[in-house]
């Protein structure tokens, strides 16, 4: 694959948040939820007496195309499944271009839901986190790529900072050993949560021997990790917690499996 045609994939993931705001599809007037007291996932991650499962609820993506027909009322029984199946968290694709997310999916989750719950999506504008803070999220995604090439409303620093003023947390996503140590250093004083991408955006290639190399390059110190993309199985899950990995962010394989429930307990029993 050409220079041009990885930077079009990533380019196209952007400008469809772009156009998604541009449409509305960020307006929560309808869909805005009751005050409710922020949740950690720090703690529910340590203290996990197996493996500390985020788990995804997603019906699209770019690389699989449709994995299950939309449906946000569906997504309130999902997430309960998920979280009586062992899910420490959840997370919810609000991207409705290419992921076929919405807000109202991730608002239907949040009425439910016991847990933390990120809001997946590509993050351009302090819109989407205004949006987060008034569906309920306790998370956002920051993913630095898109900081990098600077075609976010501003710096990560920034959103992160906007972010914290609004009383919603942030994990920051890293692919490369150079994401990663930049991520250490900003929050070298503070600690962080901070999402090892396993699939790179510019290509949508997935290997989950970017997660071990990534800890076996850098200290991750009192940050806690959280392994994103590719976990098939309890293998997977075994191999990335002997690499350092302090949780599983899980989306597909649980979402294509037979029963939700069933699967989600085999990864979370893998440990």
């Amino acid at each position: 694959m050409s220079k041009f045609q990885r930077s079009t994939m990533l380019r196209k993931l952007v400008d469809n948040s772009y156009r998604a705001i541009d449409e509305g599809a960020y307006e929560t007037e309808r869909y805005s939820s009751k005050t409710h007291q922020s949740l950690g996932l720090e703690s529910a991650i340590l203290s996990c007496p197996h493996a500390p499962i985020v788990a995804e609820i997603k019906f699209a993506s770019p690389s699989r195309g449709v994995i299950v027909p939309a449906d946000a009322n569906a997504a309130s029984q999902i997430a309960t499944t998920m979280i009586s199946a062992g899910a420490i968290g959840l997370s919810v694709l609000t991207q409705p271009f290419l992921f076929n997310g919405s807000i109202e999916t991730l608002s239907m989750v949040r009425k439910v839901s016991t847990v933390p719950v990120l809001m997946k999506d590509i993050l351009v504008s302090e819109v989407q986190i205004d949006a987060a803070k008034s569906i309920g999220a306790d998370y956002i995604l920051l993913i630095k790529t898109i900081f990098d090439q600077h075609l976010a409303e501003g710096s990560i620093e920034k959103f992160a900072e906007y972010a914290k003023n609004k009383d919603v947390r942030v994990i920051f996503e890293v692919h490369t050993e150079l994401e990663f140590n930049e991520i250490l250093t900003i929050n070298k004083s503070v600690h962080a949560i901070i999402g090892i991408n396993n699939r790179n955006l510019e290509n949508l290639e997935v290997d989950i021997q970017n997660t071990e190399a990534l800890l076996a390059r850098y200290t991750k110190g009192d940050n806690v990790v959280i392994t994103e993309s590719g976990i098939l199985d309890a293998s997977d899950i075994r191999r990335l917690k002997r690499a350092g990995a302090d949780a599983f962010l899980v989306g597909t394989s649980i979402m294509e499996a037979d029963t939700v429930g069933s699967k989600l307990r085999e990864l979370y029993l893998s440990i």
